[in-house]
């Protein structure tokens, strides 16, 4: 909606509405009482959602993981955070006081500062705006893929199918946790590993969905993207859902927002494109790097623990913005 609002025009703004990007960047220098020649750039983002698990404490951590990602997405590392929380009349204090907890722990963790913040009375919303910072040379946009490029997804999807499927009951607690376990942890590995090697772009995957962020950076970098889709890696458990047609509401309308650019290969199991429409909560990074940078990403990925496995090409412009294979 900003992108018709605002102009652009202003040259300490480095990422803004335009590209669809996962936070603002904007530079600071002299003018900014900085010393001749110094020049540092601010990470900015606010993110916040309804409950996504029971456990509030796990609640206000995943709220926390999933803002402070997109300071990550874009290169840099968080640096202060304020909450921002709305909870309804009479709302329990020992559930308040978890969520407030988790979050803190997990701002905490990733070294920043959390600053202060602000609370209305509504249903029940929880989340942070996030500052970091990173150098204005090394900011990884969604503008930045080119032809040939390889890309790479730091974790499994299928968080939506997980969250549905536990809302309507149809799962317990114990195949909830470890996917809630997974919405909690932080990217700052996958961004370590990152900044190992030249980065093209960089997003994360959240509430548009694999398919929809992946569609972000082929549309600001004018490029196409094919997309294997049994490359994908997938939580334990959430094809068997999906296969139930447990998805959440993102996934239909992800469909219907992008089906038109996106080509879908014939022979594909329904339930696993599907999988990559649907909404995402604190997913992982969606890393795009040179060829040539490959092979070093995936070493520093695997000494991480994360996953390292390319998932897509980023190609010329074709008659689809995306090809699922």
């Amino acid at each position: 909606m900003l992108r018709g609002v605002t102009d652009g025009t202003d040259g300490r703004l480095i990422v803004g509405p335009q590209t669809l990007d996962d936070a603002g960047v904007v530079v600071l220098g002299e003018g900014e009482g900085l010393p001749t020649g110094a020049r540092v750039a601010l990470v900015q983002t606010v993110d916040f959602f309804p409950p996504v698990v029971d456990d509030p404490c796990l609640y206000g951590a995943i709220a926390a993981a999933n803002s402070l990602s997109d300071v990550y997405a874009m290169g840099g590392r968080p640096f202060s955070a304020l909450s921002l929380a709305g909870f309804p009349r009479g709302f329990s204090t020992e559930w308040r006081d978890a969520i407030l907890r988790g979050g803190y722990e997990k701002v905490r963790e990733s070294g920043a500062i959390l600053a202060g913040g602000h609370t209305v009375e509504s249903d029940v919303q929880f989340g942070y705006s996030v500052t970091g910072l990173v150098d204005p040379e090394r900011v990884t946009t969604n503008a930045g893929a080119r032809a040939g490029d390889r890309a790479y997804l730091t974790k499994p999807i299928g968080m939506g199918c997980i969250t549905t499927a536990a809302m309507q009951r149809k799962i317990e607690w114990a195949d909830v946790e470890p996917a809630a376990r997974q919405m909690a942890t932080l990217n700052d590995r996958a961004a370590a590993a990152m900044a190992t090697v030249e980065t093209h772009a960089c997003t994360d995957v959240t509430g548009f969905g694999l398919v929809g962020h992946a569609m972000n950076i082929a549309r600001a970098s004018d490029l196409s993207l094919a997309l294997r889709v049994g490359d994908v890696p997938l939580f334990p458990g959430a094809l068997e859902l999906a296969r139930k047609g447990l998805f959440s509401g993102g996934a239909k309308r992800g469909r219907k927002a992008l089906g038109g650019d996106v080509d879908v290969a014939s022979g594909l199991e329904e339930a696993r494109v599907s999988l990559l429409f649907d909404a995402e909560t604190s997913g992982g990074l969606f890393i795009v790097v040179p060829p040539e940078a490959s092979d070093a990403l995936e070493t520093a990925l695997s000494a991480r623990d994360l996953p390292a496995v390319c998932v897509g090409e980023f190609r010329e412009p074709g008659v689809s913005r995306m090809r699922l294979l």
